[in-house]
């Protein structure tokens, strides 16, 4: 009997390094505010010596949301690809513990250590992100068992990976062998960078291969390269059936074949803004499992938005289920 799963995430598996900083810290390692870089391996290994009292935690924007979706009570897997080293041995073990199946084994002798990403967070809340890649951006069709993909009911797959051709053609692969099991692939767009770099390949797989697709305005704004949302939102509603925008403080848009629904949020100031959009994405990736309307799928969300930002760590501190039980969502 195979095993099937209700959310199935493929992504980058990387191993988050946070540490708090001040402004003066950023200045004088270079590192720019507020942002992701992608750093070499040289300058990964000199910012990681430099970080003070290091909280380690597996991460990677689509393996957060997967675990948060774990939290809430899916059958969820993810698809990464980790050294056999000790943060990739860390990595695999965090995920099981966490619910989640974590599907490949840590590649033994693999070409590049696990992937990192060295996260500053300053008094205001903001993060900066230094990545280094590492071996997570290898993945290839290989690493993605059509045993797996073929038996989930929502597959999620991250935007970041589209930077190499082997990583896009385990995306479509992937999103065919779901849809021809039945279920929905969707896609989070990750960056507006990863857009400018992709589009006509991005809107490809979007219109021809997925079923949703979840970013905020910025992401679908720079899909369609407008500063007018609305018409990015009414062109992208055009080629996918279900489109999810996070608008910041301004709440969520959500247009599918139920309409248009715009979800206000509560505006709160972040402790640390790590995690918003991954965990927004896991409470809605689990209304939507679970069969609730687009409006009470967007309320999770962002119940597991805010609930995020109230804590260092870009997944779940507090029971969810409970939260929302409070809230009265579940």
């Amino acid at each position: 009997m195979t095993k099937t799963y209700q959310l199935v995430g493929i992504g980058n598996a990387v191993v988050d390094v946070i540490s708090q900083c001040d402004d003066s810290f950023l200045d004088m390692m270079g590192i720019e505010k507020g942002i992701m870089q992608l750093i070499e391996r040289e300058r990964g290994e000199v910012l990681y010596a430099a970080m003070k009292e290091r909280v380690q935690t597996p991460g990677g924007s689509v393996a957060n949301t997967i675990a948060g979706a774990g939290a809430l009570g899916l059958d969820a897997a993810f698809i990464g690809r980790v050294h056999d080293d000790a943060l990739g041995r860390f990595y695999a073990k965090a995920m099981q513990e966490d619910g989640v199946d974590f599907v490949n084994a840590p590649v033994a002798g693999g070409e590049l250590p696990t992937s990192r990403s060295m996260i500053f967070v300053s008094p205001d809340g903001e993060r900066s992100m230094n990545t280094y890649l590492g071996i997570s951006s290898e993945l290839s069709s290989e690493d993605v068992p059509n045993s797996t993909a073929s038996v989930a009911q929502i597959m999620f797959l991250e935007g970041y990976l589209f930077d190499k051709d082997k990583g896009k053609s385990a995306f479509m692969e992937a999103a065919r062998d779901c849809r021809a099991g039945g279920g929905k692939p969707g896609i989070a767009i990750s960056d507006p960078f990863c857009v400018e770099r992709h589009r006509a390949d991005f809107l490809k797989l979007i219109e021809n291969d997925l079923e949703f697709v979840i970013g905020n305005q910025d992401e679908i704004k720079s899909l369609w390269q407008t500063d007018d949302l609305e018409e990015a939102l009414a062109k992208t509603a055009a080629i996918c059936p279900l489109v999810i925008c996070t608008r910041s403080g301004d709440g969520v848009t959500v247009l599918s074949s139920e309409g248009r629904v715009d979800v206000p949020v509560t505006k709160v100031v972040p402790v640390d803004a790590t995690g918003a959009g991954d965990q927004f994405a896991a409470g809605f990736l689990f209304g939507m499992a679970t069969g609730r309307d687009m409006e009470t799928c967007a309320k999770i969300g962002n119940a597991c938005a805010a609930e995020v930002i109230s804590h260092i760590g870009p997944r779940p501190k507090a029971n969810m289920r409970a939260l929302l039980k409070a809230q009265g969502l579940l």
